[in-house]
C-alpha cells in the first residue's frame, strides 16, 4: 500500500490513470482482508508446518502484488484477471491446508475463570477433556516421581491457574463460573461421565489400601474407624491399636464399612490433589475415603458442615440426598443421626457409578447404600470447614470491642446503678429497659468505627496456614527449593559445592497462600511449608522480621506468581537481602528462576 503511494508521485498528472489506480486499491484492500480474515481465523491453533504453509503464500501474494503494480504503471491496464484468480487460489490454498493441519493435531487451549464464559459448550467440554485429565492428573503424578522418571523443565507453571485447572477437572463438564453461580453452597450436582476411568491415575483402589495396611503403620481410629447402620442406628467397632490388613478384611467381609480418615497421608495423589486445590479454594481440603462391602450401609443419614465432593472409584453406590427447613442450610456443625421418619422423602435417588461426581452442600442430608452384588469405593474431598461470614466476625467483633474500650471512655464507664432490676426476661417493657436498649444499640454502632478487617483477616489467615497441608511442588519446582537444590553429599562424605543466592537471583514465592505475614507485638511470617500431612500433628510455625525489613516482604507478596530480581528488593540493604532471601529458601518459601 505505502508502493502505491509512491507510484501516485510518478503517475500525478495522469488523472485517467491515477483514477485506475485508486479503483485498483480498493480491489487489492478488499482481497487482502480476505486473506487476512483467512488467515486470523486459523492463526490460534497453527503450528510450525502451517507457519512456513503461510509464508510460502504470503511471498506468492507479494509477487503478485509487484506484478499487479507494474502493470498499473507501465501499461494503464485493468488487473490482469489471472492474476486475482492467482490470489484466489492462493487464499482456498491456505484454508485447505491449515484444515488439513487441524485435523492431524489435536487442539489444547489453557483455561481459566475469566475466559470460560466466552467459551462454546462444546468447545468447553472437549478442552476440558484433553487438558484437564491428560495434563493435570499426569502433573500430579510427576510431582511423586524420581528424578529418573521425568524429564524437568523450568517454565513454571502459575499455581493458582493450575489449581483452578484441576477443579475444573473435577466438575466438568461444568464449567467452574456455572457452578459457582447455580450450585456453590445452594444446590447438590451429579455428574454422570460413564468413564469408569477417569479418577485412575489418582492411583488409589482397595489392592492399594491393603498395601498401604501392610506397609504402613495404619491405626484405629487416628486413621481407620469401622463402622455399620442397622435399624438400630450406626455402631463403631474400632479395636485398639494397630489395623493390620487380615483384621479389617474380616470386619469388611462382615458387612462392616471401612473409612480411612486422612488418606492424604498415605496415599501421595490424594495427597498432590487437595495441596493443589488448597491455592484455589484459599482453606484447608481434607479427604476420606470409604469402603462398604455389597448390601451394606455404614452410616445413618446426616449432613456435614463442609462442602463436599464424591469421587466414586470402585463399584456402585446407591445415594439418598434429603432437605430440611432453611434453618438447617449451610451449617456450622455436623448434623445428629436422624431417623427415616425425620428426613422424609428423597429429593435425589442416584446410582453412583465409577467416574461420577456427586457434589453435597454443608447441610444437605444424605445416606447411601452399596447394592447386593457390588462393592463400593470413593473418595470424598471437603473445603470450607469453619470459613463463613460468622467465622470472620467472631474474631471480628472481639477485636473492634477491644479497641473501642482501649481509646472510647464511654465503653468503660460503669452500667446504670441497679439496672439489673429493670432488665431481663421477668420484667415488663418500661422507659428505663427501652432506654437502655436505645443506648445498648448506640454502643454497637459506634463498634463499626473500631473494625479492622485487614488485621483480622490476617488472624484468620494465620488459622488457615496452622490447618493446610504443606504445598506440594512439581519437579523443577523442588529442583529450585531447598528441597532438593542447594547442597548435596557425594561419595566419601564429600559436600558437592553450589551457587549461592546473590543479589542476580531471581526468586518468587513458593505459594501465595503457604505465607502469610502478621502483625501482632512484632511482624511475624508464619508459614506452612514445614506442616506435615495429619492435620495439626506440627505447631504453628512462624518467622520474625524486623521492621525496616516489611517492605521487601511485601514486595515479594505482591510480585507472586512472577519472580523477581533480589536486588529490586527493598531490604534494608545488600546484605540483608541477601541473608533474608537465604533464610526464606531454607524454611522452603521461596524458590529460584535457576537450580543453585
Amino acid at each position: 500500500m505505502e508502493q502505491m503511494s509512491a507510484f501516485s508521485v510518478h503517475l500525478a498528472k495522469q488523472k485517467n490513470m491515477k483514477q485506475k489506480l485508486n479503483n485498483e486499491k480498493r480491489k487489492q484492500g478488499h482481497n487482502e482482508k480476505k486473506l487476512k480474515n483467512s488467515n486470523q481465523k486459523y492463526k490460534k491453533n497453527e503450528d510450525v508446518q502451517g507457519t512456513v504453509i503461510n509464508q510460502q503464500i504470503q511471498e506468492e501474494e507479494r509477487k503478485i502484488k509487484f506484478e499487479r503494480k507494474l502493470n498499473a504503471v507501465n501499461n494503464g491496464k485493468k488487473i490482469d484477471k489471472e492474476l486475482n484468480r492467482k490470489l484466489k487460489n492462493a487464499i482456498k490454498k491456505s484454508k485447505k491446508k491449515n484444515k488439513q493441519i487441524f485435523k492431524k493435531k489435536k487442539i489444547t487451549q489453557m483455561i481459566d475463570i475469566a475466559s470460560i464464559k466466552n467459551i462454546e459448550k462444546k468447545d468447553s467440554k472437549n478442552i476440558s477433556k484433553n487438558i484437564m485429565k491428560k495434563d493435570i492428573l499426569d502433573s500430579l503424578n510427576r510431582g511423586c516421581m524420581s528424578d529418573d522418571e521425568v524429564h524437568i523443565d523450568y517454565i513454571f507453571k502459575d499455581p493458582f491457574q493450575f489449581s483452578q485447572e484441576l477443579f475444573q477437572f473435577l466438575i466438568h463438564p461444568l464449567d467452574v463460573k456455572k457452578f459457582f453461580n447455580q450450585n456453590w453452597e445452594t444446590k447438590y450436582l451429579f455428574v454422570n461421565r460413564d468413564k469408569p476411568d477417569y479418577y485412575k491415575k489418582l492411583n488409589v483402589s482397595t489392592a492399594m489400601l491393603d498395601k498401604i495396611l501392610r506397609k504402613k503403620h495404619v491405626q484405629f481410629t487416628k486413621n481407620i474407624d469401622i463402622t455399620s447402620y442397622s435399624s438400630e442406628g450406626k455402631e463403631l467397632h474400632n479395636p485398639p491399636g494397630r489395623a493390620h490388613p487380615s483384621v479389617v478384611w474380616d470386619y469388611y467381609l462382615n458387612g462392616c464399612s471401612i473409612r480411612m480418615l486422612n488418606p492424604q497421608t498415605f496415599f501421595p495423589n490424594v495427597f498432590s490433589l487437595n495441596a493443589t486445590l488448597q491455592e484455589f479454594f484459599g482453606c484447608f481440603v481434607g479427604a476420606n475415603l470409604y469402603l462398604t462391602p455389597p448390601g451394606s450401609q455404614g452410616f445413618a443419614p446426616h449432613y456435614d458442615d463442609v462442602e463436599v465432593f464424591i469421587l466414586q472409584l470402585e463399584g456402585q453406590k446407591l445415594w439418598k440426598l434429603y432437605t430440611l427447613d432453611a434453618k438447617h442450610s449451610l451449617p456450622r456443625y455436623s448434623s445428629k443421626d436422624f431417623d427415616q421418619e425425620e428426613i422424609g422423602e428423597p429429593i435425589l435417588e442416584e446410582l453412583v457409578k465409577p467416574g461420577d461426581l456427586l457434589y453435597l452442600p454443608r447441610g444437605t442430608i444424605h445416606q447411601a447404600k452399596t447394592l447386593n452384588d457390588s462393592h463400593s469405593l470413593h473418595l470424598t474431598i471437603s473445603v470450607y470447614q469453619k470459613n463463613s461470614w460468622c467465622d470472620f466476625l467472631e474474631k471480628l467483633l472481639p477485636q473492634a470491642l477491644k479497641k473501642a474500650t482501649e481509646n472510647d471512655v464511654r465503653f468503660r464507664m460503669g452500667l446504670p446503678l441497679n439496672f439489673l432490676k429493670y432488665i431481663g426476661s421477668a420484667y415488663d417493657t418500661s422507659g428505663f429497659k427501652e432506654g437502655f436498649e436505645k443506648i445498648t444499640k448506640n454502643f454497637i454502632i459506634e463498634l463499626i468505627k473500631h473494625i479492622d478487617i485487614e488485621n483480622v483477616a490476617d488472624l484468620m489467615a494465620k488459622d488457615h496456614i496452622h490447618d493446610f497441608l504443606p504445598p506440594m511442588l512439581f519437579k523443577n519446582e523442588q529442583k529450585c527449593s531447598v528441597l532438593r537444590g542447594g547442597k548435596v553429599m557425594v561419595e566419601n562424605g564429600y559436600v558437592k559445592k553450589c551457587a549461592k543466592i546473590t543479589l542476580q537471583t531471581e526468586v518468587r514465592l513458593l505459594r501465595l497462600h503457604c505465607i502469610r505475614l502478621v502483625k501482632e507485638d512484632i511482624y511475624k511470617i508464619y508459614y506452612s511449608t514445614h506442616n506435615s500431612a495429619e492435620y495439626h500433628e506440627i505447631e504453628s510455625q512462624y518467622l520474625e522480621v524486623d521492621e525496616c525489613n516489611v517492605r521487601g516482604i511485601k514486595q515479594l507478596i505482591k510480585s507472586y506468581p512472577n519472580f523477581i530480581l533480589l536486588d529490586h528488593l527493598l531490604f534494608e540493604d545488600d546484605f540483608a537481602k541477601v541473608q533474608i532471601a537465604t533464610d526464606l529458601w531454607d524454611l522452603g518459601l521461596i524458590i529460584t528462576k535457576e537450580p543453585i
